[in-house]
């Protein structure tokens, strides 16, 4: 049966696709807005470096364990009103957070928008297949979708660098508050709400869920700082696998699972969900060491180390766009190959520079070289997740695309923190014991953490590429009925 709609009978145009991205990128550019603002923040409320690592890892915690949940929310009340929850608690948060007086406060403000981001991202995903019933219009869409996924990163260092330098960490958080609510206050004007599925929402499927993937992200975060062989790393690690396995056993008994397994059976989807977990964990190297290299290294200011992206990310954007053509005429095998590959070839390239290294001869080619990686990526990734799904399904696929990048970022960011923070220590002793000591041997140190740590990144990058190449094959397509997303069978 197609799927029932309400609101608007009008075709969605580009205020539609406008809306949906525009949450995508308040959402995805919350995390490096953030991160460029985190020495302010310290100093405001005395953080130590450790605690300070929380105004992340609180977000980030909550936000993963939430998107199954968060996803399957807009299933059973419907897409556009959850999505518009989502982003006015995102809204909320970000309010609070920006006139937090402690930093307990702050830290439980970060939470919070955790939840209205667990709730938003995957609905606003779905949305797409309620709303662009049309196969040329949907893969454009989704098209846009990535680009700001794959750019709003480097987008949030320029603003979290502008808002810090020029008026206060705060508004990192304030500026979150007019876009959130300008986008609910759309919401109703310009997109379709999906039909409700009237089934009891899988509350243990839920708690086993949340206690899984927050375990696991947990012991990732604290091994990174603590060690792998900490007795909390362990127990978490320990609750994580308890809860995914009790988790993947629930699933398969209960009647109305919060996570339908066939979700899987398509090689595509799986593909598709594989590849986003690990170029994500591998973006992370990108981020978070070449900021470092581009300000201790090259002694670029915040601003400037953020502007030094802004050639990957129009890149990007424009090779997303393109993308969408191109998977048209050639599928997403190539372009699901192909960029992974090149993220990992330039991941290994940024792996051999030094001191000596210049911005315009040696970062900037590479950064191109990335981009081109990305966009592919991102461009195919999302159309090829909605590889034969039913608008029931939709929101469960959407979800589980959503559930690869925030778990694969936060997972990656933390084994790649620890390879980097292991390979610095080892230099840091080999110098010592030549005594070789001063700031070129600090510098040394450091350069030796960020080559490890891209390096680690590139290997999971190519991984990525390497399952693409075996999993991915060539859809065709089928009738479109109304309403209903394009069936795709294998050839």
């Amino acid at each position: 049966m197609p799927e029932k709609i309400r609101g608007p009978h009008k075709a969605p145009g580009p205020l539609a696709i406008a809306l949906i991205a525009s949450a995508q990128l308040m959402i995805v550019l919350d995390i490096t807005i953030v991160n460029v603002a985190l020495p302010s923040i310290g100093k405001a409320f005395s953080f130590s470096p450790t605690s300070l690592t929380w105004v992340v890892d609180a977000y980030t915690l909550v936000f993963g364990g939430l998107l199954l949940l968060g996803g399957r929310s807009g299933d059973i009340f419907g897409r556009r009103k959850m999505f518009m929850i989502g982003v006015l608690l995102f809204a909320g948060a970000s309010f609070a957070g920006g006139f937090a007086t402690s930093g307990a406060l702050l830290i439980a403000a970060r939470a919070l928008q955790g939840i209205g981001g667990a709730i938003a991202s995957p609905t606003a995903l779905a949305l797409i297949a309620s709303n662009f019933e049309d196969l040329k219009e949907r893969t454009e869409a989704l098209a846009i979708f990535a680009a700001v996924s794959a750019a709003g990163a480097s987008i949030g260092l320029i603003a979290g660098a502008l808002l810090t330098q020029y008026l206060s960490w705060r508004w990192v958080f304030f500026v979150n508050t007019p876009i959130a609510i300008t986008l609910a206050i759309l919401a109703p004007r310009v997109l379709r709400e999906s039909e409700k599925q009237h089934v009891p929402a899988d509350f243990i499927g839920a708690i086993a869920s949340i206690l899984g993937v927050s375990g696991i992200v947990y012991g990732f975060i604290h091994s990174a700082a603590s060690g792998w062989t900490s007795p909390i790393s362990i127990g978490a690690f320990g609750i994580g696998v308890v809860g995914l396995i009790s988790f993947y056993l629930r699933e398969r008994s209960a009647k109305q699972p919060l996570l339908n397994l066939s979700i899987f059976s398509n090689r595509n989807r799986s593909g598709a969900y594989a590849v986003m977990f690990l170029v994500a964990a591998a973006l992370f190297s990108l981020w978070f060491f070449l900021t470092q290299f581009l300000q201790d290294v090259l002694g670029y200011s915040p601003l400037k180390a953020g502007f030094a992206f802004l050639p990957m990310t129009a890149t990007v954007m424009l090779i997303a766009k393109n993308g969408a053509r191109a998977m048209r005429k050639i599928g997403p095998l190539p372009l699901l190959v192909y960029g992974p590959m090149a993220v990992g070839l330039a991941l290994f390239l940024f792996s051999r520079l030094g001191p000596g290294a210049s911005y315009t001869t040696h970062v900037l080619p590479i950064l191109l070289l990335n981009a081109t990686g990305l966009g592919a990526t991102f461009s195919a990734v999302f159309p090829t997740s909605m590889t034969g799904v039913t608008p029931k399904e939709a929101g469960l696929s959407s979800v589980m695309v959503s559930v690869a990048q925030q778990v694969g970022g936060s997972l990656g960011i933390s084994v790649l923190a620890t390879v980097s923070a292991a390979s610095a220590t080892n230099k840091a002793a080999q110098l010592v014991a030549s005594h070789f000591t001063g700031h070129n041997a600090k510098i040394l140190i450091e350069v030796s953490g960020w080559t490890s740590g891209f390096k680690a990144g590139a290997v999971m990058a190519v991984l990525a590429g390497i399952i693409a190449l075996f999993s991915v094959r060539r859809p065709k397509q089928e009738a479109i009925a109304p309403g209903v997303m394009t069936s795709v069978v294998m050839e």
